[in-house]
């Protein structure tokens, strides 16, 4: 039999086997996928990106790609 494939919780760190019968993976539990996306609600965690939107003046000129028209 394989071994089982195990992650790491990303909240607590503890080590999860990756099965479909893991409810929370790649969480340990309700409370660590909460405590994430507290986290991620409350702008704790961001993706980062070189370009800061909020500094774009006219929304209406972006394009479908975020390119500025010019």
């Amino acid at each position: 039999m394989p071994d089982k494939l195990t992650v790491k919780c990303p909240t607590c760190h503890k080590i999860v086997i990756w099965q479909e019968s893991s409810l929370y993976r790649p969480f340990c539990s309700k409370r660590c996928r909460l405590i994430d996306l507290g986290e991620w609600a409350g702008e704790e965690k961001r993706i980062s990106s070189q370009r800061n939107i909020s500094e774009i003046d006219d929304w209406s000129e972006i394009s479908d790609d975020h390119d500025i028209k010019k």
